[in-house]
């Protein structure tokens, strides 16, 4: 059985900011000694990511 979907609607100010702190948290990790493959995973998901053009009422 297939996991669910979600779906972040985030604009260009928030993504970056995720971003960042995905960068900031997998720096924490690696001086921890500790892996960081699932931060690199979701670094790359959501720089990867297709952006879409919605309106808000």
């Amino acid at each position: 059985m297939r996991g669910r979907k979600y779906h972040f609607y985030l604009s260009g100010n928030e993504r970056r900011f995720l971003i960042q702190n995905l960068i900031w948290f997998q720096n924490k990790l690696c001086q921890e000694g500790r892996y960081t493959d699932s931060v690199e995973d979701l670094i790359i998901k959501f720089s990867n990511a297709k952006t879409k053009k919605i309106r808000v009422k």
